[in-house]
């Protein structure tokens, strides 16, 4: 079942988090899926501009829309994540998607509410709900790339105006994570006093959280020993850091770098114990179980484990 982000948040807002999992090929479709069907729990699956123009916007929807057919039982919403005008007209013309997000965070307060706002009318006209975002994070995702010095919370006084002026239905706030693999290198977590003043502020209003994945040292730890060499200095958002969260308003938990250091782990240790294989699918098949098995453990998480019910009847 197709639904919006704002349906899901309705529900899910202090009681649960429904982790928006961002997908490039079909293996990590299969097991998204699969494991959503056997938790019974609610997703978001998203596609970055990244993403489209790597696979193309119409084979990730098509592969999409026939894992919903696979996975009948299965409640999502179909998002983009980190668009600009240029990606979310394209996805609203194409039918596929029930969620855009504009991110206008790297221009000033003005002309991140005008860019906003003129997205919000038309995501809302076709019925489509929109994610805004307000502060910039550090780090780097696909082909976005933040300096630290260049990122900046969210600043609290802001939000009600923000929200007020531009109508959109969600908002991504910078609160200390950042993207890719490199998180909290210097051993700061989540700013949790920022997080309880937005809420006081807006209460009752889905806020995202970005850069959300957990950055297992388990799962670099074995990159390593198969031949990687990522850095081992930082560390994700920490279990008890999402737990303490979702009562502050947190109803959507970006996932990617989880799901690509799970993809280097499988490959690399397959094609370490087995030098004489070359078929894709044998690994394929091991990162889909793994994949499931990782999301099963971040459905149960954030709480979301059976809730999906809530939406089906």
């Amino acid at each position: 079942m197709l639904l919006t982000t704002k349906q899901l948040f309705d529900k899910c807002y202090g009681r649960y988090a429904i982790p928006a999992v961002n997908v490039f090929f079909m293996e990590e479709i299969h097991g998204l899926f699969a494991a959503a069907q056997e938790a019974d729990a609610p997703f978001i699956v998203q596609t970055t501009p990244f993403a489209r123009d790597y696979a193309k916007a119409d084979m990730l929807l098509s592969m999409i829309q026939s894992a919903a057919r696979l996975y009948p039982q299965t409640v999502f919403a179909v998002h983009v994540d980190h668009g600009v005008e240029e990606h979310i007209w394209d996805a609203i013309g194409s039918g596929g998607y029930s969620s855009v997000m504009i991110d206008a965070s790297h221009d000033n307060f003005e002309k991140n509410v005008a860019r906003t706002k003129e997205v919000v009318n038309r995501a809302h006209a076709n019925g489509i709900s929109v994610e805004a975002e307000l502060g910039v994070l550090a780090g780097v995702e696909d082909d976005l790339t933040v300096d630290a010095e260049h990122s900046s919370y969210t600043n609290p006084q802001q939000v009600v105006d923000f929200v007020n002026a531009t109508g959109c239905d969600s908002l991504a706030i910078a609160v200390g994570t950042s993207h890719g693999a490199y998180k909290f290198s210097g051993g700061q977590g989540l700013q949790f006093h920022i997080l309880e003043e937005i809420q006081k502020r807006l209460p009752g209003f889905p806020l995202v959280l970005h850069g959300g994945s957990n950055v297992s040292s388990e799962v670099v730890a074995r990159i390593n020993a198969a031949g990687g060499n990522l850095k081992t200095d930082a560390k994700g958002v920490q279990e008890e850091e999402i737990l303490r969260a979702i009562p502050l308003g947190i109803c959507k938990i970006n996932i990617a770098t989880d799901t690509r250091l799970l993809w280097t782990m499988v490959n690399r240790e397959f094609f370490r114990d087995h030098p004489d294989e070359f078929a894709p699918t044998t690994p394929g098949k091991i990162f889909m179980e793994e994949y499931k098995r990782f999301m099963l453990k971040k459905f149960e998480l954030l709480g979301c484990v059976g809730q999906a019910d809530e939406f089906l009847y």
